[in-house]
């Protein structure tokens, strides 16, 4: 079963003072290579305001988002964990034993 960690940090250093970063363990590099393609097809809306960055090592799948706001840090990170659980819901009921 995948596992959810998520870090929220604000920091008044420059444009971008609004720092969250999300990881899901899915103890399976496949799983979370799906995962990410699922939420690799949409960019941001608004990407002068809100950077998003991914990444999958060793199963984890791992998000960092940066905002100039703490609204767009919410509703990018709010967007993200809805196709993040939509997508896992789809591999865990057709995905055929990918995830444990």
């Amino acid at each position: 079963m995948e596992t959810l960690a998520a870090d929220v940090t604000t920091v008044a250093r420059n444009k971008w003072d609004f720092r969250c970063n999300l990881e899901v363990d899915y103890a399976s590099e496949e799983v979370a290579r799906m995962v990410y393609a699922a939420l690799a097809v949409d960019k941001e809306l608004q990407p002068d305001k809100v950077k998003r960055h991914m990444s999958v090592s060793n199963g984890k799948l791992s998000v960092d988002f940066e905002a100039v706001e703490a609204r767009f840090l919410r509703a990018s990170y709010s967007a993200c964990v809805d196709i993040l659980t939509l997508a896992t819901k789809t591999i865990e009921e057709f995905g055929q034993g990918l995830i444990q």
